[in-house]
């Protein structure tokens, strides 16, 4: 399968949003979204015009804590992993797109980042096979699960402090025909590398998780699994600049709000 970027963007001369693909410096319009055969329209237009938003309107956020063994480690001095995937949900009001700032929300002393692979689903999923997870993939893009983490310590579930308007950073695009399976995760916070981790050292690999979650619920084309963060989590201040880089896949940089 041939790698493609796919995006979405605002176009500021009609105030209206379109997906499209990324080729080069220019971007060719399509006529909706690409995992629902969106076709090109109209003549490219140069990258730079345009404003870069979150390449997904997911109808769920589907999010798997506790995914890696270090992170289990380091932030819960646990020896062993879950039995199963921790599976939460942020709601799709929490997505923002690259450059775009996250809110520190008054109710909460600690707001940290979370450097994580985004899984954008291309096609209905439900109650499928491992050995058939590949199939139901659309491609690939970076995400911060954005937590309050004196909240998620405070209320004992996870909805609150994963929740808040601007806590699901996503983008700055999908990528199409990259293997998922050993790619380098990085969180980078003002320059510092603070999370490394590869995705071969999930716990639960990709194709398990599509499994898993298809079993519980439907995954519609475009839903957002977000497949867990590596060791090295910490706070993030005002104006701080964070950065979710992924091998082969992007780098999406986001800004906490002065």
């Amino acid at each position: 399968m041939d790698s493609h970027k796919y995006i979405r963007y605002f176009d500021q001369n009609d105030n209206k949003t379109y997906y499209g693909l990324l080729e080069g410096a220019r971007v060719q319009p399509l006529s909706g979204p690409p995992w629902l055969e969106g076709q090109p329209v109209g003549e490219s237009r140069a990258g730079e015009e345009l404003k870069l938003i979150a390449p997904v309107e997911p109808s769920k956020i589907v999010c798997i804590g506790l995914n890696y063994h270090a992170h289990v480690q380091a932030s819960y001095s646990a020896d062993e992993a879950p039995e199963n995937p921790l599976i939460f949900l942020k709601p799709p009001s929490a997505i923002i797109g690259p450059e775009d700032l996250i809110h520190h929300p008054p109710a909460s002393e600690r707001v940290d980042y979370e450097a994580e692979l985004g899984v954008v689903i291309g096609r209905t999923a439900r109650k499928v096979a491992q050995s058939e997870a590949d199939n139901y993939i659309f491609g690939l893009t970076c995400a911060n699960d954005v937590t309050a983490r004196d909240l998620q310590k405070k209320d004992g579930q996870w909805s609150r402090a994963k929740g808040f308007d601007t806590f699901c950073p996503t983008g700055p695009w999908i990528v199409t025909g990259i293997d998922y399976r050993d790619l380098l995760v990085e969180g980078v916070l003002n320059g510092k590398v603070m999370q490394s981790g590869r995705t071969a050292q999930m716990i639960f690999p990709i194709d398990y998780l599509i499994s898993y979650v298809s079993s519980v619920m439907t995954l519609n084309p475009g839903d957002l699994i977000c497949t867990g963060t590596p060791s090295g989590i910490s706070p993030m201040k005002s104006r701080d600049t964070i950065e979710v880089r992924i091998e082969h896949v992007g780098s999406l940089v986001n800004h906490m709000a002065g």
